[in-house]
């Protein structure tokens, strides 16, 4: 199979083509060739495909069996790729996100066919338009679409609410025996997958001609509280966490940037149902606990030192939620 990539090195598709070429596909990605691209194999078309002008024309003289997009956000992104892959591919996998799902939901158990709706953030708006956009494609001119959902999906990033993902503050703290804010009361449900359990997935359905037409989420089994999230995540340091457990409502209330984060996405309970992943791609299994991935995350840390940010602005936000909080429930001693 030719297969082609936009983006491609990122922190689950550097998984996703390690998978891939070792399975013999032929892999292209189309990048701007700025990440550092160390996969044996792959053969990189280097252009911006946010801007047509910039795209070689070798990439257009390639008939495709698949094209994954990792990096289409609005449904700009996705009528830009409707005028370049139309005709020139039998399958386009669409990378969307598991927090498009029902926001609050009213159901706890996550299928692919509960509701797309999210009113805290826009980011996942965006992701339910550009699957709106798709689905007419695909229902008006036949044009062959898969649609995939991650949910929180880590490898070379920190999976969690607060400090982590893009930044390493929060893992600082807890080095620094600091205290940390872990949302809600900590007992809200959650599930966090290895991008390499999430790469079997999305490798059976490349090229899987019964996927067409049809949306997934590809998770891990293992449903974990967040306090045992970031309990497990101290315990890969050698540390213990210092939580202090604070509602959602007023960390957002504090810090508006983290409403779609939070109440659109993690302060819900969510429990996901693989068994139409597993249906489409019967050797799919995630097989990589959160106690051993989240071991591999650090030492990837530790072996690239330079990728630990830690934001000043990220820690003094932290500082203020906790002692602003921790003020307000001290009790008022009458004289």
């Amino acid at each position: 199979m030719k297969v082609l990539f936009i983006g491609g090195t990122g922190n689950i598709s550097s998984s996703v083509s390690r998978l891939a070429v070792s399975k013999g596909i032929e892999l292209y990605h189309l990048n701007r060739g700025i990440s550092k691209n160390d996969i044996k194999s792959v053969k990189t078309i280097t252009g911006d495909i946010y801007n047509i002008s910039s795209l070689p024309k070798e990439l257009f003289k390639h008939k495709w069996d698949a094209v994954v997009n990792w990096v289409a956000f609005n449904q700009e992104d996705i009528e830009r790729d409707l005028s370049i892959f139309k005709g020139k591919t039998n399958q386009y996998i669409f990378i969307s996100s598991a927090s498009a799902y029902q926001k609050p939901l009213s159901y706890p158990i996550v299928t692919e066919s509960t509701p797309l709706y999210n009113p805290f953030w826009e980011y996942s708006r965006n992701k339910i338009k550009c699957e709106d956009r798709l689905l007419k494609a695909y229902r008006e001119e036949n044009f062959p679409f898969t649609i995939v959902r991650p949910s929180l999906t880590y490898d070379t990033v920190i999976p969690i609410a607060i400090g982590g993902f893009d930044e390493y503050t929060t893992v600082d703290r807890i080095e620094r025996e600091k205290k940390i804010i872990v949302h809600g009361d900590g007992k809200s449900l959650w599930t966090v997958t290895h991008a390499d359990d999430f790469a079997k997935g999305l490798l059976g359905l490349i090229g899987n001609d019964h996927a067409i037409g049809h949306a997934f989420h590809i998770t891990s089994d293992e449903i974990l509280t967040w306090d045992q999230i970031y309990i497990t995540l101290a315990e890969a340091l050698d540390k213990k966490a210092n939580i202090v457990h604070i509602p959602s409502d007023y960390i957002c209330w504090f810090e508006k940037s983290l409403t779609g984060t939070l109440l659109g996405d993690k302060a819900e309970s969510v429990i996901f149902d693989n068994s139409k992943i597993k249906s489409f791609v019967p050797d799919f299994k995630a097989t990589i606990s959160f106690k051993e991935g989240i071991k591999r995350t650090i030492a990837w840390f530790n072996a690239n030192p330079d990728k630990k940010i830690i934001k000043p602005a990220t820690n003094k936000m932290i500082d203020l939620i906790i002692s602003t909080f921790e003020k307000s429930l001290k009790p008022i001693h009458k004289t």
